[in-house]
């Protein structure tokens, strides 16, 4: 099965592939700094993303040399802020030790886990390491018609072992992005377009008549409401922001409209409501504008012109262009 198998994969991804821009460049910097940004982010949501942090950062010297407020600035709005941390202390000791040239060395990287450090050892290196994420999973648990519940360690093993096996050792590069376009573009969550699988004959699932019911996952936690309120306060063509204290892992050091409970006795006028998810939290997001001049917490004014050189909280962000009349203060990104 195997050589029949990497054949009809790789023809069909040489084929059809979508022309993404980290996919111009064996460079270990742009491939790595992809890796980062696609971790639980869509293709199309990073494209623009990596497009205009290599355009701030173009080398892994400016980046490890970057203060980290330019680094979560351009990083500001991707979410899942630690991977901008770790991508720039990783930077830091790229700096100073070298490009790895191994997959120790690229494993030994702050933020890069089993799945990252194979993609990028293949995809650079030529090394025949599967990389295995939760698309290549899937294809793995269809292939095999395997009904085990997928965050299992030993069923996320047992799939690992099956990807390595599988891998095309002469071309794992290719071949890992191959099993992951698949999953991504065809055989999708729920409802897998077999009819433009390339190896659909080799689908054990699509035999038994059981691809729509796997992987087979755990339900998800319910989504939790969490009601928020926020204040935009202007003076001229500034914003007034608050700053996340350091000891907030999350959004430390992250500036933010202040909380309108801080402002029991304001009014206000209620300029827009929207709902934001992060994760399992659903925040619905009511947006209080004013123009008067309460005593404000700690915190600074800042021209909406700059606040895309600053890391804004995205919540923040997305209030700032939900009021209609912030329009007179140009683009917030």
């Amino acid at each position: 099965m195997r050589a029949p198998f990497r054949k009809a994969l790789l023809a069909w991804y040489e084929a059809v592939f979508r022309d993404l821009p980290w996919r111009q460049t064996s460079d270990f910097y742009r491939v790595w700094i992809s890796e980062i940004m696609l971790q639980q982010t869509r293709v199309e949501a990073v494209i623009p993303y990596y497009l205009r942090f290599l355009e701030r950062f173009p080398t892994v010297e400016c980046l490890a040399a970057a203060p980290e407020q330019d680094v979560l600035a351009a990083w500001s709005g991707l979410g899942y802020y630690s991977r901008a941390r770790n991508l720039h202390r990783a930077a830091q000791q790229v700096a100073e030790g070298g490009v790895p040239s191994t997959h120790p060395e690229i494993a030994a990287l702050a933020g890069i886990g089993p799945y990252t450090s194979a993609a990028i050892a293949s995809i650079v290196l030529g090394l025949p390491h599967a990389a295995v994420d939760g698309n290549v999973i899937r294809v793995v648990s269809r292939l095999t018609n395997d009904a085990s519940e997928i965050s299992s360690p030993a069923a996320r093993r047992r799939f690992g072992e099956i990807a390595q096996g599988l891998l095309d050792a002469a071309r794992p590069g290719d071949f890992n992005q191959a099993m992951m376009e698949l999953g991504a573009t065809v055989c999708k969550p729920g409802a897998p377009l077999c009819g433009q699988c390339p190896v659909v004959t080799f689908c054990a699932a699509r035999g038994a008549g059981t691809e729509r019911e796997l992987p087979v996952k755990l339900k998800k936690a319910k989504t939790r409401d969490v009601l928020l309120q926020l204040m935009i306060f202007r003076r001229a063509d500034e914003v007034y922001l608050v700053q996340r204290d350091a000891g907030e892992s999350r959004l430390a050091g992250f500036w933010e409209l202040p909380d309108k409970s801080l402002f029991p006795r304001l009014q206000g006028r209620l300029a827009a409501e929207f709902t934001h998810q992060i994760v399992n939290d659903r925040f619905r997001v009511s947006v209080w504008s004013s123009r008067g001049s309460p005593e404000l917490p700690e915190g600074r004014w800042t021209a909406v012109a700059d606040l895309g050189g600053i890391p804004l909280a995205t919540i923040s962000r997305k209030a700032l262009k939900a009021v209609p009349d912030m329009a007179i203060f140009g683009s917030t990104r």
